[in-house]
């Protein structure tokens, strides 16, 4: 067992299993995130939208619960729940009451070891899965920057979890069963637990509810190369909807917070660069935004701009000249902005136990530890700009991937170099 700065705890069980505790006990209430090794990567390509189909039937029923005393119990017990599909896991989340904990935890176990998978409500789960496409189709915002990912990252990396229409028609129980059977498992399963809790009566119900499970083999994943270039999607719109990509670090990499750093002067508050530049001076777009995006072992920077048609070609252009300054170096005073900005986000993780629970499971699957918020605190407080101007001096903006969602098609702004198909 691993102690990190007297508050943050971890326990691997020997199935492989990792439980992370993070004491709060200021707080009443209790969060857990649990991850499970299976997100859509491990669909089969004529099946995507499988992990997500799965993931919708093992909450309809497990262990001595039928779907609808599932539902009940977890009620009665004042918890709050949400699932998601990522590239990498199935998650399950929970907020609660502290002393609901031990009970809802219970209940999860069966949920992820003793699901019914009714045969009779696979259509039921059909249908969800049919609405969150649709709604995906609908927000226009999201199928640009869908088909932006899908350009940006190798297959699978780039997927859409919730797959199309056509996959999801085509996925039967004995589909569902499959997936089950591989990507349910301990071994890579991260349980992180957050809130005003005692590690030792937790550990002990974890390795009652967990201990006996015998873990599998991983599955291979195939990667194919990306599809690359550039794409426009017809829609006949007053708006445009743009994205922006280019390489960046994941979060394992030493240089992260310097390349997070010189995002942040892009898109931190409404004094950073895109905002002031592109939005308030000009009046281009509603929106405008850059952000980090990592996987484990691959990262990008993400832009978005929403705007109207007449004036997208414009706030393209004037987006890619802020991007491209970018590695001309920032500014003392845009980096103390930022120090402010992300160290209150850092005081209000404090508050909140599932923001922490989620917060200590990211960190565990991409470095392996967890990091304390005083050693995040450190971490930023430590940027310079000499050191971040030195990162993007060497790692400028460029090998774009460019997506355009509207009535029209638009230029490529000059001086941009572009990633090939």
């Amino acid at each position: 067992m691993t102690e990190i700065a007297q508050n943050i705890k971890i326990e691997t069980l020997a199935n492989g299993l990792t439980l992370l505790v993070e004491s709060m006990p200021w707080l009443e209430s209790a969060a857990f995130s649990v991850s499970v090794p299976g997100g859509c990567k491990m669909d089969p390509v004529d099946k995507i939208g499988l992990a997500n189909l799965t993931c919708e039937m093992v909450q309809r029923g497990c262990g001595s619960r039928n779907s609808r005393q599932y539902v009940e119990d977890l009620e009665r017990l004042g918890t709050d729940i949400h699932s998601s599909v990522s590239i990498s896991h199935t998650s399950f989340g929970a907020s609660m009451p502290a002393a609901s904990l031990e009970k809802t935890l219970s209940i999860f176990s069966d949920v992820v070891r003793n699901p019914h998978l009714p045969e009779s409500q696979i259509e039921d789960g059909r249908q969800v899965c049919y609405q969150e496409i649709r709604a995906a189709e609908d927000d226009l915002a999201q199928k640009t920057m869908q088909e932006l990912r899908r350009r940006r990252y190798a297959e699978p990396f780039g997927r859409n979890a919730t797959g199309t229409m056509e996959s999801v028609a085509g996925l039967t129980a004995d589909d569902i069963r499959s997936c089950f059977q591989q990507n349910y498992q301990p071994s890579g399963m991260i349980l992180a637990v957050a809130g005003n809790v005692d590690f030792e009566s937790l550990k002990n119900h974890v390795g009652q509810l967990f201990g006996d499970w015998e873990p599998r083999p991983p599955a291979d994943v195939q990667e194919t190369p990306a599809v690359g270039g550039n794409h426009h999607i017809q829609h006949d719109s007053q708006q445009t909807h743009i994205g922006l990509a280019y390489p960046s670090v994941p979060y394992s990499d030493p240089d992260y917070f310097l390349a997070r750093g010189s995002v942040g002067v892009l898109s931190d508050g409404m004094s950073s660069r895109l905002f002031t530049e592109v939005r308030e001076k000009r009046g281009l777009c509603y929106t405008v935004y850059a952000s980090m995006h990592s996987m484990r072992d691959r990262g990008s920077v993400i832009v978005y701009a929403g705007t109207s048609a007449e004036r997208a070609q414009e706030t393209l252009d004037v987006t890619v000249e802020e991007l491209l300054r970018l590695g001309k170096g920032i500014e003392e005073s845009e980096l103390d902005r930022l120090k402010v900005s992300i160290r209150s986000s850092l005081v209000m993780q404090q508050e909140s136990s599932r923001s922490r629970a989620s917060s200590i499971a990211g960190d565990f699957y991409h470095l392996g530890k967890v990091r304390t918020l005083d050693e995040l605190t450190g971490i930023i407080l430590g940027l310079t700009v000499e050191k971040i101007n030195g990162y993007v001096a060497d790692h400028p903006p460029r090998d774009f991937n460019v997506v355009t969602l509207g009535p029209h098609p638009l230029e490529e702004p000059s001086g941009i170099s572009t990633a090939s198909a």
